[in-house]
């Protein structure tokens, strides 16, 4: 019995919160040209910690992320998909994962949400973040410095 290939995931939007930001290393290399829209937004029930070199969000009650509500191209989308969990080292159900790929509602400026990817800390990471992190206590990577 062949067993089928699981179904893709849903075209959604992408939250970003350090460096594929507008400005960051990481924007120009992975987003330019290939998002329809970007707009300021914020995840709650989250807070930020400072990694070595990046931040990671870490799922918890009352707290804020700021960041990016993006939106690739219609045709961009499954590269960008391909290439985000690629560079966020995320592969579906890995245990050694940094970070895991979870939709969230996230907050636009006006007040509205929209369901979006967001990488956060996978569960060993944000274990060890809560007992020895760094915390960004505005939950904004870039006012950290």
């Amino acid at each position: 019995m062949i067993t089928p290939a699981p179904a893709p995931p849903p075209p959604l939007p992408f939250f970003v919160y350090g460096t594929l930001r507008p400005g960051e290393a990481n924007h120009d290399l992975f987003l330019r040209g290939r998002t329809e829209s970007e707009e300021p937004a914020r995840l709650d029930g989250a807070v930020l910690y400072d990694g070595p070199g990046y931040p990671y969000a870490v799922e918890e009650p009352g707290g804020e992320v700021r960041g990016e509500l993006v939106t690739a191209l219609p045709g961009a989308y499954p590269e960008l998909l391909a290439d985000l969990d690629r560079l966020e080292e995320y592969t579906p159900g890995d245990p050694r994962n940094l970070y895991e790929r979870v939709a969230r509602d996230i907050v636009r400026a006006d007040g509205t949400t929209a369901r979006a990817w967001v990488y956060v800390a996978a569960p060993r990471v944000a274990a060890e973040l809560r007992a020895r992190g760094t915390r960004i206590p505005d939950g904004d990577w870039l006012t950290r410095r």
